[in-house]
């Protein structure tokens, strides 16, 4: 299949948006699309099905909860194939809606990912998009750049950001500065998980601009902040919360290990620079404890969301930020993360959206990132400043009206490597400095080089990466 028609099994995407004025542009219509569903992944899935569309549902504007993990790859929960590790509410949550095979982040490492999440941008499009990842203070993304919360904000939407910003840090750069009502969490890119100290050896948890001290273990803070927050009566505005846990990226320090915890603190405050990075720990099972933890805490928000009576209208998003570490599970697919090979850029999207999307679904299409970042501002009824034009599509349409997605190029650039896809075809160059191609649907390990046997293709791709590519800051130095 050439185009991205209907690329979904089971059941179809039903309904359409609810017709408050602010969300008025998202369209009411719903049509049946002109394809079958492609093979399922579910035995009860496996014959054609038309995709129904029910005009009758309406409701107010979704609520968001977006849910990022850190450094988790696409294979590592058990919904995704993992052998070992069990994730049973994460597993339910993608019973209860639409889970995504092809997703990727919108780069390989943490905070240009978040950038093309912020801003529906390419991060090479931001200055402080550069930065692969942000290491210090001289890079941040600048409040007077249109971040989804802010263009939310502006269309009657709460906001909140709550765990890791990974976006710059004080005094320049805040989540505050860029749009969400209210900040907790950590400004850099990884802490150790009961002291709260950051690479650099700073105390690193904060509410608003202000540090914050406690000293529990740092995903059970994020939990419960962020079960108080969804339990909250936010009157007649819809919310959106980013809650963004830091587990599983290392150090490698399970709920409990205060032994652990204290000698990478100790070597912290030595002065070891690389402490955090705890490359002499860590096995397969304590990154398996850390990411089974981090479904627990996940059930546990979505247990506080049920109990607060606003389930049914709170659209929830589950990804990482970019592929998978060093303990991580990504068979079958090649690279982790910082590479743009499959297993540094292909991640887990789940989304659940009870009053508009069916249950019991799995798309087949190709996504990244900036998409949801689109996705989102249209279902809000919010629109994208034209002085800063997204580089994602709205899957709006698709996922309520069964639209086409019309086939495009996904495009990836990190210092050293190149990508795109365009359908099942993937151009990439890595730091070899040697252009291959390769056909996912089936190559999902991109083993087969294809691009002496069809140099047209491979210039095509090249050439579209070229072009896109031109449009974007040049690395420094």
């Amino acid at each position: 299949m050439s185009s991205y028609e209907n690329k979904l099994s089971r059941r179809a995407f039903g309904g359409a948006v609810g017709a408050t004025a602010a969300a008025a542009a998202v369209g009411l219509g719903a049509a049946s699309p002109a394809g079958a569903a492609q093979a399922a992944e579910s035995p009860a899935a496996g014959s054609e099905r038309e995709f129904r569309a029910d005009r009758g549902r309406r409701s107010r504007r979704p609520n968001i909860l977006f849910i990022l993990g850190d450094d988790l790859g696409w294979a590592d929960l058990s919904s995704y194939g993992s052998p070992n590790i069990k994730t049973p509410n994460l597993d339910r949550l993608a019973r209860q809606g639409v889970r995504f095979t092809d997703a990727y982040s919108g780069s390989a490492t943490c905070s240009p990912t978040r950038f093309s999440l912020y801003t529906g941008r390419y991060p090479g499009r931001t200055k402080g998009g550069l930065a692969e990842p942000i290491a210090d203070k001289t890079a941040g993304l600048e409040p007077t750049h249109p971040t989804l919360a802010s263009l939310l904000r502006g269309s009657g939407y709460a906001t909140a950001l709550i765990g890791k910003w990974h976006c710059g840090y004080l005094p320049d750069y805040s989540p505050t500065k860029s749009g969400w009502d209210e900040f907790f969490g950590n400004f850099g890119g990884a802490l150790e998980y009961y002291s709260k100290l950051g690479l650099g050896g700073e105390y690193d948890l904060y509410e608003g601009d202000a540090e914050y001290k406690d000293l529990r273990y740092y995903t059970r803070i994020l939990t419960e902040r962020a079960s108080e927050y969804v339990s909250r009566d936010h009157g007649d505005k819809p919310w959106l919360l980013n809650l963004n846990f830091t587990t599983p990226h290392w150090p490698w320090i399970a709920d409990g290990d205060t032994a652990e915890s204290a000698e990478v603190e100790r070597r912290i405050k030595a002065g070891d620079a690389r402490a955090l990075w705890h490359q002499d720990g860590g096995s397969i099972e304590k990154y398996r404890q850390m990411v089974e933890d981090l479904d627990r805490s996940v059930g546990e928000v979505l247990k506080a969301l049920k109990r607060s009576g606003q389930e049914e209208d709170t659209l929830v998003f589950f990804s990482s930020d970019n592929g998978g570490e060093r303990f991580s599970y990504n068979w079958p697919l090649s690279g982790n993360k910082a590479s743009l090979q499959e297993g540094g850029i292909r991640v887990p999207n789940i989304v659940r959206w009870p009053a508009r999307l069916d249950g019991g679904q799995v798309s087949h299409v190709p996504v990244f990132t900036p998409d949801w970042t689109a996705t989102l501002l249209e279902l809000a009824g919010a629109r994208a400043n034209p002085a800063y034009p997204l580089d994602g599509v709205s899957l709006a349409g698709y996922l309520l009206r069964g639209e086409k997605i019309a086939e495009r190029n996904l495009f990836w650039r990190v210092r050293g490597e190149r990508a795109l896809r365009r359908g099942d075809w993937k151009y990439y160059r890595g730091k070899a400095g040697r252009d291959q191609l390769f056909n996912l649907a089936g190559d999902i390990r991109e083993q087969a080089d294809r691009a002496a046997l069809e140099p047209a293709r491979l210039a095509e791709l090249r050439a579209a990466w070229e072009k896109t590519d031109s449009g974007l800051l040049p690395y420094p130095g």
